[in-house]
Parts: C-alpha cells; sequence; structure tokens
C-alpha cells in the first residue's frame, strides 16, 4: 500500500535526480532512498525512474504519478499550516530562488529580523543569474529577470532597477576618461559569459560592449570584485556599485532598465510561511527604492 512518506521520497528524487541530494533533503542515507524507490516501484508495478549516468530520470510511468504525488504534498503543508496558525511565528523551511546580485546585496542583508522572530525557519537561499526552468518544483518562492509564462506560478512585477557602467577610480587614473561608448574600444570590459547567459533582457547590453568581454562570468559579484579591483570597465547594478567609494560612473548617458518579477508556484502561494517571505521581498524593495532606481 502507498503511503505519504512513499510519495515523499519520490518526490526529492524526482526534483533532484540524485540519491544522495534527495537522501540530503530528506536527512536520512541514500540507501534508504534507493530501497524505498525501489519498494515502490515494486507496489505500482512499473519501473519510475531510468537509471542514467547523468541521474536519475522519471519514465512515462513517472511522470503519471508525479501530479499525484505534488497534491499529496500539497494538502500535507496545507495541514501543517492549519496546525500552526495558532503559532506567533513560523516553522519549515521556504527556499528562495534569486539572481546573485539579489540575494547577496539584498536579500541576504535583509534576513535578520526574518529569522530572530521566526526561529523555527529554514531559509534556502539558491542564487544563481539563469531563466526560470519549466519545473517549478525546486523553489517555494522564486526572484527571476523574465516573467514566466507558466500556468503553475503565479507572478506580478517586484521592482525595476537599472544598469549603469562603472570603473574603478585607480583604473581611470592609469587608463584615462571614457566619454563615449565607441571609448570602450581601448578598454577591458566585464560582463557576463556569452555562451551560458540565457536570460534574455540581459542580453540588451551586449550592444553596448564593442565586442566578447575580455573578462567574464556567470556571477555578478564577480563582476563587482573585477571592477573595483581596477581590472576593467563593466555594467553593475546600480544598487551594488553605488554602495562601493571605489567605483565611479562612466558614460552618464548610458543605462539599462531591468525588471525583477516575484514567483511563487500556485500550490505554495497560500503557505503561511511563503506570504511571509513574499512580503520581505516587497519590503525589501520598497526602503531600497532609491538604490535600484536613483534618486526620485
Amino acid at each position: 500500500m502507498l503511503s505519504a512518506d512513499d510519495m515523499r521520497h519520490f518526490l526529492a528524487v524526482a526534483r533532484t535526480g540524485r540519491l544522495v541530494l534527495a537522501a540530503a533533503e530528506l536527512r536520512v542515507d541514500h540507501t534508504t532512498v534507493g530501497r524505498r524507490i525501489t519498494a515502490l516501484e515494486r507496489a505500482v508495478g512499473h519501473r519510475l525512474f531510468d537509471r542514467t549516468p547523468e541521474g536519475w530520470r522519471l519514465t512515462e510511468r513517472g511522470q503519471r504519478l508525479l501530479e499525484p504525488a505534488e497534491s499529496i504534498e500539497r494538502a500535507l503543508l496545507e495541514t501543517r499550516e492549519l496546525v500552526d496558525r495558532g503559532r506567533s511565528s513560523i516553522s519549515g523551511s521556504v527556499r528562495i530562488l534569486c539572481p546573485d546580485g539579489f540575494g547577496s546585496f539584498l536579500l541576504a542583508p535583509a534576513l535578520g529580523a526574518l529569522s530572530r522572530d521566526n526561529p523555527g525557519l529554514t531559509v534556502e537561499m539558491a542564487t544563481a543569474t539563469v531563466r526560470l526552468g519549466q519545473t517549478v518544483r525546486d523553489f517555494d518562492v522564486a526572484v527571476t529577470l523574465e516573467e514566466p509564462r507558466s500556468s503553475k506560478v503565479v507572478t506580478r512585477p517586484l521592482s525595476d532597477y537599472l544598469l549603469k557602467v562603472y570603473a574603478s577610480r585607480d583604473y581611470l587614473a592609469q587608463h584615462g576618461p571614457i566619454g563615449t561608448v565607441e571609448d570602450l574600444h581601448g578598454h577591458t570590459t566585464i560582463w557576463y559569459v556569452d555562451q551560458l547567459l540565457d536570460v534574455q533582457p540581459l542580453h540588451a547590453v551586449d550592444s553596448l560592449l564593442p565586442g566578447p568581454a575580455a573578462i567574464q562570468s556567470t556571477n555578478v559579484v564577480a563582476h563587482w570584485q573585477a571592477v573595483a579591483a581596477g581590472i576593467g570597465v563593466g555594467p553593475l547594478p546600480q544598487y551594488i556599485a553605488r554602495q562601493d567609494p571605489r567605483l565611479v560612473r562612466v558614460l552618464p548617458h548610458v543605462e539599462y532598465r531591468q525588471r525583477y518579477w516575484l514567483v511563487t508556484p500556485r500550490q505554495h502561494a497560500r503557505l503561511s510561511r511563503v506570504r511571509l517571505v513574499a512580503q520581505l521581498l516587497q519590503d525589501i524593495v520598497t526602503e531600497r527604492a532609491e538604490d535600484l532606481l536613483g534618486p526620485g
């Protein structure tokens, strides 16, 4: 007979694709997860996963079980919410997916009060500047640079922010002023790894650069550190650069306006901890509006 615990193990493997990662999520040994999946497959009479060198992949039968398993998980979460509703603080875990700049410079510094007021709440922050995939099983709340089109999520604009071009004072003292976009041809530029950047809005910046950036990274924190260290010139979010006195804005007539979107899986949107984090994110961008978009 199937149980809710069977579905929990099934979903962990389906989401991670690896026994070891699923075991870490469930806080059990990976051999236990393997045994539970084998027993589940025996109970339903079908193979649910293909074991490949790249990981465990759902079979067609496994795909059919996914939605019922998620429905069971959702019911358990809502039941837990009802049980916890009378408590003054919120417990459990919430996973936030967001771009690395947003997570490092906006979200992380604001987590103190959330943690202090809700000591039983675990916040998992996964940072990456990538396109949000079709799956909504890997996060509870997401901040994205593109508006998802999936019917499985609830989406609303969170805040716009400005990208501007910066160099360090030391770099400009050594290499001279930068007055026009054409002047960039003689300078080291810093930006994302072109072949790995799949976030379409950021490609608007490509027309500014004279060619592929000389220094490329998938991480905006690396861009900031490289620019601040005097290695070259690069576009940076204003909310990062304006906090660093080493940096000077160049090309004052050039700026790019981007938008952050707040995304929650529809099945999690009503959970107290998800609503709490969504409100925190809104409070952050309201409080940091001047850093994001400049005076006024």
